[in-house]
């Protein structure tokens, strides 16, 4: 009888031992999963903490180094290039394109006032006075560019004389004498004084007279000899 208790004791003992054993293997599987996923989550924290110290580092760079600019690549005149182009205004003159009185001046910061419009307005060349009729004279040798019938001013011919610099003669008695592209020599005869300036019709006959530099209006004073 104690022979035939003892076997069923043996067998479940044998049962245990064979399930705690398939236990500790799966555990152990289990935990080397753990450790290889903790792995790869740890160099993945490596590659993004690399990452944004190497992104930071550029920005840093970009930061420090300074961006070209115009002022910075582009070479600026010195003193000598000004002191060429002071010397090339002062070596250009023209003749007085009409002998007369100079009855208003070159004004473009101080507002004149004109009894015509009855108010202050600037002024972007000089009036010279003379009987109605009288010749005007081209102020220098040029081409002529433009002859046309300006709203405010009237009558008017420009003429090209290079380097930039144009003449404007305004207010004239007629446009018949030049057309546009004539070729004209200092001192010849492009038309005469009128009062077909509507801006400045209250006022006697003259000239209206203006020199343009690149399309600016400068003061006639500094050409005229």
């Amino acid at each position: 009888m104690r022979l035939n208790n003892k076997k069923p004791n043996d067998r479940v003992a044998v049962a245990l031992v064979l399930c705690f054993c398939v236990v500790a293997i799966a555990s152990i599987f289990t935990m080397r999963s753990n450790f290889s996923q903790l792995d790869l989550d740890s160099d993945d924290n490596i590659n993004i903490a690399q990452k944004e110290d190497q992104q930071k580092e550029d920005f840093e760079q970009n930061v420090v180094n300074p961006i070209p600019t115009v002022d910075s690549t582009t070479s600026k005149p010195d003193a000598a290039d000004d002191q060429v182009k002071d010397d090339r205004k002062s070596t250009t003159s023209f003749k007085v394109p009409l002998e007369g009185q100079i009855s208003k001046q070159f004004s473009v910061e101080v507002p004149i006032y004109s009894p015509t419009l009855d108010q202050y307005v600037v002024h972007t060349g000089i009036d010279i006075q003379a009987p109605a009729d009288t010749q005007v004279l081209a102020a220098g040798d040029g081409t002529v560019t433009k002859v046309y019938n300006d709203d405010k001013y009237g009558f008017t011919i420009e003429i090209s004389h290079g380097d930039g610099i144009v003449t404007k003669y305004s207010n004239l008695s007629t446009t018949k004498m030049v057309e546009e592209g004539d070729v004209v020599k200092k001192g010849q005869t492009i038309s005469g004084v009128g009062s077909s300036a509507l801006f400045e019709s209250l006022e006697a006959p003259h000239l209206h007279f203006e020199v343009l530099k690149d399309g600016v209006a400068i003061d006639p004073s500094d050409y005229i000899r």
